[in-house]
């Protein structure tokens, strides 16, 4: 089951329909936010008597405000860093910071923090909303907690990550752990932002559940426990005609390795069959190590096509290369009525030469997505949710951008999907190609396009997961144990 993912304007519009519930005293969700980071930091670090929080100008430094008001009523010696805020007199934020000074508390001036002078700190400094890059003394200020070495618990978004895209400006606040309030968002778990957030937990302040459910999320959060449901059956009785015919195309003269990665993942993947179509130069010897594949040589599009029209799903591009032999194949598999995995140098083809496909899925990483939509890979990374919906939008089927916090997309205003659950150890040579396969084996199978790159994607991080568990580490996994490590991740699903 995926979980809600929100952007800014979903956050604000479940704030305001918590704080319009009957009842809800002003102030009432701030006090349950400050309560909320207490109780994190007591399961989190609960040996810690010394708390520093840093509190900013907004609302979030109004979070900070209450927790450092409560946990000085409960015993912890508290240290509290703010700036000046700009903010109504009658705001909550301000009204929190008041309520913390008369209770004897004092406001430290940023240029005073001492990040040895706390067990623990919690960043309070900018939430959502945050559009510029912290180039001040907020700054500064981040720099020098960041280069501490004490652990940091994150008031809902570490100040400098963009809580919609997952983009870095410049300085971040590298969280140990963050405590998100209300429900989740997408930017804390995609692209830049992982290597900041630290485990996220979710804290929805006693908020009811309908009131979640009524805002419509940009986007659903695929997890590790999530994903098993859409695997395809097999029945008891079934024979390797009913699980699904892969051609994998690609493998020109010295980059065969990629297209029979590619195909033996299918195979782990619970193809029926596969067949490699490759260059003629290493057709005879491609399947020694894998006799499972069968493997056929073609110079051209003809041969190509007579086995396009035997299969029940393609994937294209695995070491395909882009001269003549590779821009003929990719071009016959484009035309063909196919289902089809669009990867690798298919990608920089259909890069070069723009087309719409309708039962595809692309499936680029920033790399690959950058030269399909004329831009660099800052520009992608930047804006990663719009950027797969514009590739969906404009070249038609489904999208899958790789990266941390992989995003599925398809035409239309369908909630993005975000597959987490990943980790670095699949940042290996190969490891993109274990993906296409897995995809083409669940569209072969009857997979449709969509919950196919989504399943895919979210199996393959399962299977890397297993495959760390099996070598003792994420350094040095390679693609092989990765596809290995298929049927295992898969367990008993019937």
């Amino acid at each position: 089951m995926t979980s809600a993912l929100f952007d800014n304007a979903g956050m604000r519009a479940l704030d305001a329909a918590g704080m319009a519930l009957p009842g809800m005293a002003p102030g009432e969700l701030m006090e349950r936010a400050g309560r909320a980071l207490l109780d994190g930091l007591r399961r989190y670090w609960p040996q810690a008597r010394r708390l520093g929080i840093l509190c900013g100008p907004g609302n979030n430094g109004g979070d900070g405000y209450v927790l450092a008001r409560l946990a000085r009523a409960e015993g912890l010696v508290v240290r509290v860093h703010g700036g000046p805020s700009r903010a109504r007199p009658e705001s909550d934020g301000r009204r929190a910071c008041r309520r913390w000074q008369e209770a004897g508390g004092e406001v430290l001036m940023l240029e005073a923090f001492d990040p040895q002078a706390a067990d623990v700190w919690v960043d309070c400094l900018f939430g959502i909303g945050l559009e510029r890059p912290l180039d001040d003394a907020y700054g500064e200020l981040v720099e020098r907690l960041n280069a501490s070495g004490c652990p940091i618990l994150a008031a809902d978004v570490p100040s400098g990550v963009d809580s919609e895209t997952g983009q870095v400006c410049a300085r971040a606040v590298r969280a140990d752990r963050t405590l998100t309030l209300i429900a989740d968002k997408l930017g804390l778990h995609t692209g830049a932002a992982v290597d900041y957030t630290g485990a996220v937990e979710i804290d929805t302040l006693g908020l009811p559940a309908a009131i979640v459910a009524a805002v419509p999320p940009v986007a659903r959060r695929l997890g590790p426990d999530d994903w098993q449901e859409g695997l395809p059956p097999r029945r008891p009785g079934a024979h390797k005609g009913d699980c699904g015919h892969v051609l994998v195309v690609g493998g020109a003269p010295g980059y065969s390795g990629a297209a029979r990665l590619a195909a033996t993942a299918a195979l782990r993947a619970g193809a029926g069959r596969v067949t490699l179509a490759t260059h003629p130069e290493h057709a005879a010897w491609a399947n020694l190590e894998r006799p499972e594949l069968m493997v056929q040589g073609v110079s051209g599009a003809a041969p190509l096509q007579a086995l396009l029209r035997r299969v029940d799903a393609v994937v294209v591009g695995p070491g395909l290369g882009q001269d003549a032999w590779g821009r003929e194949l990719w071009l016959a598999v484009a035309d063909a009525a196919c289902p089809a995995v669009v990867d690798a140098d298919a990608l920089n083809l259909l890069a070069a030469a723009p087309r719409r496909g309708r039962d595809w899925v692309l499936t680029p990483h920033p790399g690959e997505a950058a030269r399909l939509q004329g831009t660099d890979v800052s520009g992608i990374e930047a804006a990663r949710p719009a950027q797969v919906r514009a590739l969906a939008e404009r070249l038609g089927g489904v999208v899958l951008l790789k990266g941390a916090g992989t995003l599925v997309a398809g035409p239309g205003a369908d909630p993005i999907t975000c597959v987490t659950g990943g980790h670095p150890g699949m940042a290996t040579a190969g490891s993109g190609d274990v993906l296409a396969g897995i995809i083409g084996a669940l569209r072969a199978q009857g997979t449709a396009a969509r919950q196919a790159a989504e399943t895919g994607a979210a199996w393959h991080c399962a299977a890397a997961r297993i495959a760390r568990d099996r070598i003792g580490g994420e350094r040095g996994m390679l693609a092989g144990d990765l596809a290995a490590a298929l049927p295992a991740a898969a367990g008993a699903v019937s």
